[in-house]
């Protein structure tokens, strides 16, 4: 049985993560969707508010899950067994600062391999910065993000808006 971590800050989920994991889940037999915890980047939404947002997103995947880690991506691969790590790539530009990441990794543990998955067409341009940012002015962002993460993210932006410009 191989075991994938697939880790992100998800900060919105966006149906270019889930298209990744559709993807990542019919090539392993488990996927692990880890969430990271890291509170100097300063998310919108909590790390508990991003977990249940991705697990009512999911729905019933088989072979599918979430978890939480801070640190080391490395680390948290170890703790569940995981063989591979999953990253979505969707330019060029990604590419290079994914591979130096993948080549450390490889590095810290070399029985965990990186496998570069290329994000499909149609998501291309996403990018959870680009849709706060957009929700933020007012634009339509449900075409870009599961259902039920349209109503909070505009909800966090408004009350994010209303404190800064009382």
């Amino acid at each position: 049985m191989i075991t994938a971590v697939y880790p992100g800050s998800f900060d919105p989920l966006t149906h270019g993560h889930l298209d990744i994991v559709d993807r990542a889940a019919r090539i392993f037999d488990r996927v692990v969707i880890a969430v990271l915890e890291n509170p100097s980047k300063r998310p919108l939404f909590s790390t508990g508010e991003r977990v249940s947002m991705i697990r009512e997103s999911l729905g019933e995947r088989p072979g599918v899950e979430v978890s939480t880690f801070n640190g080391l991506t490395i680390d948290f691969a170890r703790q569940v067994g995981a063989k591979v790590i999953v990253r979505g790539l969707r330019a060029v530009s990604d590419f290079e600062s994914e591979f130096q990441m993948a080549l450390m990794n490889r590095r810290l543990e070399p029985e965990v391999t990186t496998v570069f998955i290329p994000t499909s067409l149609r998501h291309l341009f996403l990018s959870s910065s680009l849709i706060k940012e957009l929700a933020e002015f007012g634009g339509d962002i449900a075409e870009f993000v599961p259902a039920n993460v349209v109503g909070p993210l505009k909800q966090r932006l408004t009350r994010e808006q209303q404190h800064e410009h009382p």
